[in-house]
């Protein structure tokens, strides 16, 4: 495997990929990586016969008050995770490659980049549409893979891509879970052991949600309230939203129809939280 820092060098390494007739996979990722991490690299293996992992902490994803140097770094540990997962390179730039001068240019997906995360932190999506259409334009023709578990970037990065004609398919992935549906994230480690046990309580809010529309619910409220009290019961948590949304746009929709998302954010202890399931009717 390779591990990349420049990128004149990555663009050289997947036109030549191209150029042989292999299909690369692209996955963009922040690093700290974990097996959730590790399942779209293997989703990617086992599509592409080329796979490029992308370890970058964005600074425009994070807003003020956010803990940039705080985000949790292991580079090692990265690559090792990415090699061991079949990616074939590890692109790995410094905050200087990536931006060499002030950013003068943001892209902004109008719509679904608003409400829920977009309300909670307002200039993550821009800075999230901003990084992933570089590293698009670097990466060229590819597939590119994304978890579930972030699903309004999945949405935001489905309709930036579509919008600005990159050709590349974004392919989302199903969210990988703890055995009691806790989502794994790199923002686990802010968990003590009281609090990762209360961390269980999103992913069963949800549950009880999606069982309400699979038995024939249609009210938007009424799922909306047995999430919210099913997470007002647990101390540790501070509810941030919950939402139930048509999956394709994000809209709010009522009475239930489709596919349908719910999804949460949720404070417990240091770190916030998020999830979501889908349901179809």
């Amino acid at each position: 495997m390779q591990v990349v820092d420049r990128i004149a060098l990555l663009r050289k390494e997947l036109d030549a990929a191209r150029a042989a007739g292999r299909v690369v996979g692209l996955v963009p990722t922040m690093g700290y990586l974990h097996e959730g991490r590790a399942s779209l690299v293997r989703r990617a293996a086992a599509e592409c016969k080329v796979v490029a992992v992308t370890v970058f902490v964005n600074p425009l994803q994070f807003g003020a008050g956010e803990d940039l140097e705080g985000y949790p770094r292991d580079l090692e540990r990265d690559t090792a995770l990415a090699a061991g997962a079949g990616a074939g390179i590890v692109f790995t730039p410094p905050v200087e490659e990536m931006y060499p001068e002030p950013v003068a240019t943001a892209v902004h997906v109008a719509g679904v980049s608003e409400g829920m995360e977009g309300d909670s932190r307002p200039s993550h999506f821009d800075g999230v549409a901003t990084v992933v259409a570089k590293l698009f334009a670097i990466a060229g023709p590819c597939r590119a893979y994304f978890g579930e578990k972030d699903f309004q970037q999945l949405v935001v990065v489905r309709r930036m891509a579509r919008d600005l004609s990159f050709p590349v398919e974004v392919i989302g992935c199903a969210t990988v879970r703890e055995p009691d549906g806790l989502a794994l994230s790199s923002r686990n480690v802010y968990l003590g052991p009281d609090e990762r046990r209360a961390a269980a309580v999103l992913h069963r809010a949800l549950v009880r949600g999606a069982a309400l529309v699979e038995g024939g619910e249609r009210g938007r409220d009424t799922v909306l309230r047995r999430i919210v009290a099913t997470i007002a019961g647990e101390p540790l948590a501070e509810l941030d939203y919950a939402e139930v949304v048509a999956a394709d746009d994000l809209r709010p929709v009522d009475p239930l129809r489709g596919d349908v998302r719910l999804l949460v954010a949720a404070r417990i202890g240091k770190a916030r939280l998020i999830d979501n399931v889908g349901v179809s009717c």
